[in-house]
């Protein structure tokens, strides 16, 4: 079952190095826009999949107009029983992105990952038979969790959410110990995203941020530091 499908909306990425957390946090909160911290900060964890060939990484990296990630997604404990995984498509077209999200059953992830776990999460879901034959074509590529914190401006048309501890693990189907972890917490990933009609208004705000854009994610960046 489908759970969400989001419209295209813009989003501009920001890998900062040369500022804490704490020192973006306060640029945000001094903003002209007036961000104002919604929700609750909480611990983000993600599987990534890929093709043998990682095509979708060197797509990335190429700068492909079109561009997809395909990613396990739940919030919490990143080991032990997941609850409430969430598979979701993640569609780029230039800077212009959208998720289609499918909610899948409970799985364990442990030391024993194996591809029997990804077809019992998907079992009597009425998930589209092509995504679940395209899902169990990928093999797992990266594990990765950070913390998240969610930013909304006074007139409510941008979201700034801020990424910090990340880490990034191997994953494989077979035996994990997850031994091979790589901690990246000097980096801060913000995210500044807003429909279309936006974009006049958001470059503005954007030259409010002291930031550098990139079009690095957390995917290249977790494969290219463990990898690399």
């Amino acid at each position: 079952m489908k759970e969400q499908q989001e419209p295209l909306r813009y989003e501009r990425k920001f890998l900062i190095t040369d500022y804490s957390f704490k020192d973006v946090e306060q640029i945000i909160k001094f903003h002209p826009a007036c961000f104002s911290e919604i929700f609750h900060q909480r611990q983000v964890n993600n599987i990534y999949f890929d093709t043998l060939g990682f095509a979708n990484y060197y797509d990335n990296v190429e700068g492909s107009r079109e561009r997809l990630k395909v990613r396990i997604r739940w919030y919490g404990d990143l080991f032990g029983e997941i609850s409430k995984p969430v598979l979701e498509y993640k569609i780029k077209k230039g800077l212009l992105g959208k998720k289609d999200s499918y909610r899948l059953n409970p799985f364990i992830l442990g030391q024993s990952f194996s591809r029997k776990n990804i077809e019992s999460s998907m079992l009597n879901l009425n998930i589209p038979e092509n995504i679940q034959n395209e899902l169990l074509s990928l093999k797992p590529a990266l594990l990765n969790n950070y913390i998240r914190k969610y930013f909304l401006s006074a007139d409510k048309k941008f979201r700034i959410t801020v990424d910090f501890d990340l880490n990034y693990y191997k994953i494989f189907y077979g035996t994990n110990p997850f031994l091979h972890k790589t901690l990246d917490h000097r980096a801060v990933v913000l995210e500044l995203k807003y429909d279309s009609e936006d974009e006049a208004q958001a470059k503005e705000i954007g030259t409010d941020l002291p930031f550098m854009m990139t079009k690095n994610s957390k995917y290249l960046r977790g494969l290219e530091l463990l990898f690399l």
